[in-house]
């Protein structure tokens, strides 16, 4: 149980800095950041993979039709994901990047109910609601709506349903996401001549871009080991230490401005968070009580 939080903690902690690293490469494109945090993460994956010997798993979940569409509809998303982080982060605007990380689990719900016929209750429609307040609230006062934000929250939840329907691990999957765009990174790279390490090249940058992989790699990997060794419900609050921590840099380092109607919209957000953590615990709970109690009984009339 401790070495399980610890793990999300770390995962968590390392996914909401991760604003102040991608900083560092503000100077390389963003689509150029992307392909090699694609071809890193992948090197991270299939030698993790290969470590376990579990790397044939890979290719067997290639071979069969509908996972392999399923994984490079997912590929595609959380590479629009990953290149919105990277271009948000370096443009210096953080702020929008916490936000849509905040509003992801809220939209999550309305995705739950749409594609899995999840029933939303009563707390959970309330705290839905308060987050579309708060996006109307930046929407007018801005002048604007928070695209950005929204098109985080868009691809990671659109992604998040896509690997519902998976039956392979979540190692296995990114390695064959990353694995199928893999060609393009390199394609990209290629023909836009970029400048690799010994042409030339700052070597410090090339090594930032090789820690990319890692640092993709890492939290995925103690985030699954949290979630076989904590309750669900405890890693529904902790996870909000990543958008937290987002923020945190967005207005510390990075010194966005929070306007009025930030100051609005921020704390309806929180309050849904509030509503929704409140909810998912008391469901998890009641969970746990009715399989406890399924247990006794069966225990008892055996």
């Amino acid at each position: 149980m401790v070495k399980g939080i610890a793990a999300l903690v770390a995962a968590c902690s390392i996914w909401g800095l991760s604003p102040l690293f991608y900083w560092m490469l503000s100077d390389v494109p963003a689509i150029e950041v992307l392909c090699y945090r694609t071809l890193w993460s992948l090197i991270f994956f299939a030698g993790l993979l290969a470590v376990r010997g579990r790397l044939g798993r890979v290719g067997h979940a290639l071979r069969q039709p509908r996972t392999l569409l399923v994984l490079i509809a997912a590929s595609v998303m959380i590479s629009l994901n990953w290149f919105g982080f990277i271009w948000t982060v370096s443009k210096g605007n953080g702020l929008e990047a916490s936000l849509g990380y905040y509003i992801f689990p809220l939209l999550s719900v309305v995705l739950g109910a749409v594609f899995f016929g999840e029933r939303l209750v009563r707390a959970q429609a309330v705290a839905v609601a308060l987050a579309a307040v708060a996006v109307i609230v930046l929407t007018w006062g801005l002048g604007v709506p928070p695209w950005i934000a929204l098109s985080l929250a868009l691809t990671f939840g659109a992604y998040g349903v896509l690997k519902k329907g998976l039956s392979v691990g979540p190692v296995t999957s990114v390695t064959a996401e990353v694995l199928i765009i893999a060609p393009l990174a390199i394609g990209w790279l290629v023909w836009r001549g970029t400048t690799w390490p010994g042409q030339g090249a700052d070597w410090d940058t090339h090594a930032l871009l090789m820690l990319s992989g890692p640092l993709t790699g890492l939290p995925l990997v103690l985030f699954s080991y949290a979630t076989q060794h904590v309750r669900l419900s405890t890693v529904g609050i902790v996870q909000y230490l990543n958008p937290s921590l987002q923020f945190a840099c967005a207005v510390l380092f990075f010194g966005n401005a929070i306007t009025q109607w930030h100051a609005i919209a921020f704390p309806l957000i929180w309050a849904a968070l509030v509503i929704y953590s409140y909810t998912a615990y008391r469901q998890d709970r009641a969970r746990r009580r009715a399989v406890s109690s399924a247990a006794t009984l069966s225990t008892t009339v055996t």
